[in-house]
């Protein structure tokens, strides 16, 4: 008949013991740390790995495990950093290959990617997770974006040249950043209350309408306090239409000129 094991004997230094009863102590240290630690100073002093789990609420599978490792690696064997389980499936790697897909054309017979889609393309990752990275990442196959690229090849120097005097206007100068909104529909749509048959009574805007032409709204920001300024101009017929726009470009431009000739126009 097979007698039980002896426990592994732990044997500290004087430096060991000092680490150890420091980190048994210490309310800083995580719990999971000081009780190792209590095992280990607990089997030093000769105590058994079933009363050592008793004494420190544990199993003595678990009493028995760090008392072992650290008779093998000592005070480094405290620590189970890189050793909770299995090596991750899909890493860093992973994902930039999910973002390449994204580059390449989509296959014949599709008109976007989508999850299954880029999965199949690589072959090796899950669906699942292809949904998951995307979603991390705030990416919308489905949503569509556009976005006008202009082709005047002076169009770099010309945006920095306008950055930098909302940056830093020239000292008593007005800078103002102009827009209009062109044809804009004057509708009037009959509001008020509709009765039902039940007594109740709706609040609401009716699909009838009534046409007033259309306004154009012009808007000034400006730049260093923040108050914008707008204003509505009723164009004339459509055939004077670009006459109507050319006198405030053109007052514009001279108002600008005026108070610094050296500053350049950009159309």
């Amino acid at each position: 008949m097979r007698g039980i094991p002896e426990a592994t004997p732990i044997v500290l230094t004087a430096d060991e013991s000092a680490e150890l009863e420091n980190l048994a102590r210490s309310t800083k240290t995580e719990y999971r740390l000081r009780q190792r630690a209590l095992i280990v100073l607990l089997a030093a002093e000769g105590m058994a790995s079933r009363a050592i789990g008793r004494e420190v609420s544990c199993t003595t599978g678990t009493a028995s495990k760090w008392r072992v490792r650290y008779a093998r690696d000592r005070l480094a064997g405290l620590d189970e950093t890189g050793n909770r389980g299995a090596e991750p499936k899909y890493t860093a790697e992973t994902d930039k290959r999910i973002l390449a897909v994204l580059d390449r054309p989509v296959p014949a017979g599709h008109g976007r990617w989508t999850g299954p889609l880029i999965a199949a393309e690589l072959g090796d990752v899950d669906v699942q997770y292809v949904w998951r990275f995307l979603r991390v990442q705030k990416i919308d196959l489905a949503a569509r974006k556009s976005w006008c690229e202009s082709n005047d090849p002076d169009f770099a120097a010309k945006a920095a040249e306008i950055v930098g005097l909302y940056l830093d206007p020239p000292d008593g100068a007005l800078v103002l950043a102009v827009d209009e909104k062109p044809s804009i529909q004057a509708l009037e749509r009959a509001q008020g209350y509709l009765k039902l048959s039940n007594g109740r009574a709706l609040t609401g805007r009716s699909h009838d309408y009534k046409r007033h032409g259309t306004t154009t709204l012009f808007a000034a920001l400006d730049i260093a306090t923040g108050e914008v300024r707008t204003k509505h101009y009723s164009p004339p017929p459509a055939h004077r239409v670009p006459r109507f726009y050319e006198p405030h470009r053109r007052r514009a431009s001279q108002a600008a000129n005026s108070c610094h000739p050296r500053q350049p126009q950009h159309p």
